[in-house]
Formats: C-alpha cells, sequence, structure tokens
C-alpha cells in the first residue's frame, strides 16, 4: 500500500502540472453540453414552435380564405410573418430570403371549397406553396401537414354547416371556428411513477459526461508514454514495482478527475443551462442518486482502462492522440452521444449496442428517466466493469510482451 500510495501522489502531480490538459477536460464538456442542449432544446419539446416564418398570398379575400389563415395561425408550429399581395412579390421575397414560405390561396378558393377537382366539369385550382430550396425537406413537408390539417377541419365544419343547413337544424349564425381539444397525450411510462419524455438537457448532460470521461485518453497517454520515453518505467521495473501496480497507480488520480466532472457537469446542467433559457437538469433523489454514481464510477473505469490500454499500445504521444481522439469520435457518433440513439435508424441502433459510451448512456437514462434499480442498471455495469477488465488485462499483456 505504501508502493501505491507513492504512485498515486506521483500521477496527481505529473496531472496538476498538466494545467491545459486538465482544463480541457472540464471546459470542453461544458460547451458542448451548453451549445448542444440550446441548440436540440426545440427538437426534443414536441409542439415547441419552429423557427420558421411563412407569408399567405390570399387571391381569394373569402371569409373562407380567412378562416383557413386562422386556422394556421392557431397552430402555431410555424410563424406567420406577413400576407403579401401577389406571387411575383412572394417569389422576390423567397429570392431575397426575407420568407423561406409563402402559401398562395388562389382566387374562388372559398366557392371550390367542396368541390373535388373536375367532379363537376370545372377544373379546382390548387394551392400553391414557394418555398425556399435550401429550406430543410422535412419541416416543408411538417407546413404542408399543418395546411392539409387546417384544410380538413375547415371542410368538415363547412360539410356540418351545410348538412344542418340542408336538414334544416339549427345553426348559430357566425359561429367561430370550433377549438378541437387534444386527443392524444404522450405519458412517458417509468418504474414508479409517469412523468413527461426526457428533454434536451437530459440527453445531453449524461451524453458529454460520457464522452468528457473517456476524453482522460489525452493525459494519461501523454503522462504514460513520457515515463516510458524517459526511462522512469525502467527504472519501476528495476525496483521490483510489477507493470500491473504501475496502472493502478493511474486509476485512482484520473478516477477521482473523472468524479470531479461528474459534479460539474450535472451543476452545469441544472444552474448553468437555465441561464440561458433552458430546462433545468432534475437529479434523482434517495437511492436513485446512488445508482446514478455507481454508473458514473463503472463509465470511469472503462474510460480509464481504455486510456492506459492505447496508451500501452502507442509508441509515442502523437500516435496515441490519433487513435485515443479517433476512437472517441467513433465511439461517440456509434454510441448515441452525437446523435441520439433513437434518431438513428435500426441498423445504426443494433451497431450502438457494441459501444462502452452508449452502455454509460444507457445506464444514466435507466436511472433519469426509467427510475430504474440496481437490477435494472446492472446489466450496463457489467459491460462497463468487463470492458474494463479486458482493457487492463490486455494493457499488462501488452507491457509484458514488450518487456519480453
Amino acid at each position: 500500500m505504501s508502493r501505491l500510495s507513492a504512485l498515486w501522489q506521483k500521477e496527481t502531480l505529473a496531472l496538476l502540472r498538466d494545467r491545459h490538459g486538465l482544463a480541457a477536460l472540464f471546459v470542453m464538456p461544458i460547451i458542448f453540453i451548453l451549445v448542444m442542449t440550446m441548440a436540440l432544446h426545440d427538437a426534443f419539446m414536441p409542439g415547441a414552435a419552429i423557427d420558421v416564418g411563412y407569408a399567405i398570398v390570399d387571391l381569394d379575400g373569402s371569409p373562407h380564405s380567412q378562416s383557413l389563415i386562422q386556422r394556421l395561425n392557431k397552430a402555431g408550429s410555424f410563424r406567420h410573418v406577413a400576407n403579401v399581395a401577389n406571387p411575383d412579390d412572394a417569389r422576390q421575397a423567397i429570392r431575397d430570403g426575407r420568407y423561406a414560405l409563402v402559401l398562395m390561396l388562389p382566387k374562388g378558393f372559398g366557392e371550390r371549397l367542396l368541390a373535388p377537382a373536375g367532379a363537376d366539369g370545372q377544373p379546382t385550382e390548387p394551392l400553391s406553396l414557394f418555398v425556399d430550396p435550401t429550406l430543410n425537406p422535412a419541416l416543408q413537408l411538417a407546413f404542408r401537414t399543418q395546411t392539409n390539417a387546417a384544410l380538413g377541419t375547415l371542410r368538415a365544419d363547412e360539410l356540418t354547416r351545410k348538412a344542418g343547413k340542408l336538414f334544416g337544424l339549427p345553426m348559430a349564425a357566425n359561429a367561430p371556428d370550433r377549438e378541437w381539444p387534444d386527443e392524444i397525450v404522450s405519458v412517458a411510462v417509468q418504474n414508479d411513477r409517469s412523468i413527461r419524455p426526457p428533454s434536451s438537457v437530459q440527453q445531453n448532460v449524461p451524453a458529454w459526461l460520457v464522452f468528457a470521461m473517456f476524453f482522460v485518453i489525452i493525459p494519461i497517454s501523454a503522462i504514460l508514454i513520457i515515463e516510458r520515453q524517459q526511462g522512469t518505467l525502467q527504472r519501476l521495473a528495476a525496483i521490483g514495482l510489477p507493470f500491473r501496480l504501475v496502472l493502478l497507480g493511474k486509476l485512482l488520480p484520473f478516477f477521482i478527475v473523472n468524479q470531479v466532472q461528474s459534479v460539474l457537469m450535472v451543476g452545469v446542467g441544472m444552474f448553468i443551462v437555465p441561464i440561458f433559457g433552458g430546462e433545468a437538469l432534475v437529479m434523482p433523489q434517495g437511492i436513485g442518486l446512488l445508482h446514478w454514481w455507481l454508473v458514473s464510477m463503472a463509465v470511469s473505469l472503462a474510460a480509464v482502462a481504455y486510456a492506459l490500454l492505447v496508451a500501452s499500445l502507442a509508441k509515442t504521444t502523437q500516435q496515441a492522440t490519433i487513435i485515443g481522439g479517433v476512437g472517441n469520435i467513433l465511439m461517440g457518433a456509434v454510441g448515441g452521444i452525437m446523435v441520439p440513439k433513437f434518431m438513428m435508424p435500426a441498423a445504426m441502433q443494433t451497431l450502438a449496442e457494441f459501444s462502452p459510451m452508449a452502455w454509460g448512456l444507457q445506464g444514466f437514462h435507466t436511472v433519469m428517466l426509467r427510475h430504474g434499480g440496481f437490477a435494472a442498471i446492472l446489466p450496463a455495469l457489467l459491460q462497463l466493469l468487463a470492458f474494463a477488465a479486458a482493457a487492463l488485462a490486455a494493457a499488462v499483456w501488452l507491457n509484458h510482451r514488450q518487456s519480453a
């Protein structure tokens, strides 16, 4: 234990000397959490307003066209920013970048509202949607869907009015547009209670925390490779210190760094993100908080062990930076860190199951979103600990082979 304590002290001093690398371990994930949480805020909130404006060209000017415009405004997903006088002005406004979408209601829209095209021998001019070609096709489709929904309710109300008039039913004169209540409500099913679906901050804080933990590969590799090049490892071996003890000496200081990262990133989610207009991170309480830190510790062990393996493989700090950096980016991209797993196609979701970062993120989400107990996070813990043990064993074997 005295030798191990001396190794811990040595690693702590070496780590504290690398102030720039140490700062990067904390500054980088904070920036990612703030930027990605705010950038994906609306993507994780169904029904949030889309920051895309549209204009209307109403060539009909009938009560029916005005009713359709009102229904579109009530939908609230897209912003009605202006009315345009004619189609030529609408096209020029799109070219100038003032609007991304312009909906044109043709003349005779109200008269032909319930007449299918060509059903009475007269053509029905369709609604025209002028779009900016750089606009995301998904947003174009979303606006078309919103317009079709508003048009459908307008036709349904008009059919109801005409049917009531035909059969002599009492109808209120100038009845306002009916407000239809939400008939579908999303409920996230959890182990003990149901709350709303996960938010952007609940995705990004644990995701970038996992990514930051694995980024200890840079300082660990730099320290180990410098010790190898300067002969420090050879001197330690000459006094009978086994390499596995050297690895254990590096494990604790960086494990503590990872736990400090956890506290700091959680604090950013709880107190800093709300300052920028995002939602505050809500941490589990009681035994749930213990389960959170169990996942955090398992992720840390896997990250440090992987870093030691890469440092044992690489001959120079440049090699370690390339191998470790590229490996982290690939594991993050595949594991649902950069792109949430539920947004991936089925094949990519299957591939994500092989990423250690995905195991850690899944463990955090099990605790935060499903309120899972120890049995629920046990598979993720076992995967991470098995990965850590395998990486440490491989690092020791590589060192023995190199020494031989």
